[in-house]
């Protein structure tokens, strides 16, 4: 590549305190208007070695590098004063989590201002005007008037542009966006991608860290993957997704749900976390062929009072029927009332309107009382398994308490050896070692912790599974081994699940059945294999052509 790279990184080094490096001799160069990705799971070090990049790696980083330049010039050995004159100028950053990374406090205009501020003699009318242009061309509606609003008054996509409107503003040559699209849903990260092929085409170069392969395949032109440290594989996307050749690289294309037929294993058999049970594609059953109907939800209806008192319709006349053995698939949308409908068959929500039935017997409409000893037939499995445990808690104490048994929680105690057996025969349903017993939540992976959250929510031997986003928070390869584990405990145990998801991907190869819900209503539903391939509504049809897909 020539002189001109607007990044070049040679045997990238890093480490922190006294530990082994994270980051193991990494070599690169972006050339202006090319998008190069680096991918791999957590803990690979791509993070690390984009906040490298611009002098963030923190206080007790080891940065060394053979050649570290932007735009030809060295950034080796830089002062924090001058990083801060660098930044936003040569380098723009876009963060994932667009609500932590703007100030609560400002407005966005002013926000943006500010570095129009420090690093331009724009006055102020020319600034105004500036962070307007730069809110329009990020496709923010109504500039003029969002431009007053504090970022949590903004959606999640609209937060995100007005992140990457403060990123360009200073037209820097190098944009480096760290997974700038994963919390969104279908729909805004296809726009988000959009606008940064946009960026990519007026001559920016663009460094894309992200797990999410389809992403990458849509907007990289080179794609290096990162594993333990290293780059382990790199080359045009086209050859790398199309054709890798390293194991990691055709393990992690493999784990992509998306066009994956239901019953298809994702992870690896000869994986460490993956289980040994013999499995065999199954097709989704006919109408026909359906199990008697285990839960019912009849015409719900559910509103919030908003802050100034009026109403706000969350979920608006919702029926479905869920049958025995099979999954029902809810996909939609931020704020199209997925959560609150699994809310209300779980019955932590009242209905205002219709009624939840379970084994053809009311559940939402009787009282708690007379609800609780039929609790553990229904189990549920949320997002966010580190905010569902006490921390303070070992996970043989969380486990314990969903079996409702005697066993103690006393950290020093003795438990009998038919108490530990029960324990371990849970985690070694869901994959993991009897090891982890002793472990609090905080000391476990992302998908250990999910895994525990699965064994919590089978130890009542529930016969319907409700799954609230339980893999959306996941590297692709440990989504992969959930999505596999839910599979072989459904098949085990002939359970019913409800899949509640805005990645179309996942419903897409978990579900027998699916409905679409938009504004509280369910706008199309019927058997996943004709709605994905022959979708109806407008909406479902819209939904269907955001989603990314892996080369093309």
């Amino acid at each position: 590549m020539s002189a001109t790279a607007a990044l070049t990184v040679h045997n990238l080094r890093v480490g922190f305190g006294a530990a082994e490096p994270v980051v193991r001799g990494v070599s690169f160069e972006i050339a202006p208007g090319e998008c190069l990705a680096i991918v791999g799971e957590s803990g690979s070090g791509k993070s690390v070695t984009a906040r490298s990049l611009l002098g963030l790696a923190g206080g007790n980083a080891r940065v060394q590098a053979d050649r570290l330049d932007l735009g030809g010039r060295s950034v080796q050995g830089l002062t924090d004063r001058a990083w801060e004159s660098r930044r936003g100028k040569d380098v723009g950053l876009v963060l994932q989590d667009a609500l932590v990374s703007l100030d609560p406090l400002r407005p966005i205009g002013r926000e943006i201002a500010d570095s129009l501020r420090l690093h331009t003699t724009l006055g102020a009318a020319a600034r105004a005007r500036r962070v307007i242009e730069l809110l329009d061309a990020v496709g923010l509606p109504d500039p003029a008037h969002q431009v007053q609003k504090r970022s949590g008054q903004l959606s999640g996509g609209e937060r995100q542009r007005a992140l990457i409107a403060a990123a360009i503003a200073l037209d820097p040559p190098l944009l480096i966006a760290d997974e700038p699209t994963t919390a969104l849903d279908v729909t805004v990260q296809a726009q988000i991608l959009a606008l940064l092929e946009q960026i990519k085409r007026s001559g920016t170069a663009l460094l894309l860290i992200s797990h999410d392969l389809a992403v990458v395949s849509r907007i990289a032109d080179r794609v290096a993957l990162m594993h333990d440290g290293l780059l382990i594989e790199s080359g045009p996307t086209e050859q790398v997704l199309g054709s890798p050749q390293h194991e990691q690289t055709r393990s992690m294309v493999a784990a992509v749900p998306a066009d994956k037929p239901r019953g298809t294993r994702l992870s690896p058999m000869d994986s460490p976390a993956a289980r040994t049970i013999p499995r065999s594609p199954a097709p989704a059953p006919t109408a026909t062929e359906q199990g008697e109907i285990v839960l019912e939800a009849i015409g719900l209806t559910r509103s919030f009072r908003r802050p100034d008192g009026s109403r706000q319709l969350a979920v608006d006349d919702v029926s479905f029927a869920l049958h025995r053995g099979s999954t029902l698939g809810i996909v939609g949308e931020s704020g199209s009332g997925k959560t609150t409908t699994a809310r209300l068959v779980l019955a932590l929500l009242e209905p205002e309107q219709g009624e939840v039935q379970l084994f053809g017997r009311p559940w939402s409409s009787i009282a708690e009382k007379k609800r609780r000893g039929r609790r553990p037939g229904v189990g549920a499995i949320y997002q966010d398994a580190l905010g569902s445990f006490d921390p303070r808690r070992s996970v043989a104490e969380i486990l314990a308490d969903a079996l409702g048994s005697a066993l103690t929680h006393s950290r020093g105690s003795r438990r009998s050896p038919q108490s530990l057996a029960r324990l371990t025969t849970l985690l070694d349903e869901v994959g993991l070692a009897g090891t982890v017993l002793s472990r609090r939540p905080l000391e476990l992976s992302g998908g250990q912790r999910q895994r525990v959250g699965i064994a919590r929510a089978l130890a009542g031997r529930p016969e319907i599974l409700i799954c609230d986003e339980p893999v959306s928070s996941l590297d692709v390869s440990v989504q992969a081994q959930v999505l596999d584990l839910l599979d072989d405990v459904q098949r085990e145990r002939g359970l019913s699940l409800i899949f509640i998801s805005h990645d179309l991907g996942v419903v897409q190869h978990i579900s027998d059945d699916v409905a679409v819900m938009r504004s509280g209503r369910i706008v199309e539903s019927g058997p996943a294999a004709r709605v994905f391939a022959a979708p109806q509504h407008p909406y479902s049809v819209q939904l269907l052509k955001a989603v990314p897909r892996l080369l093309g």
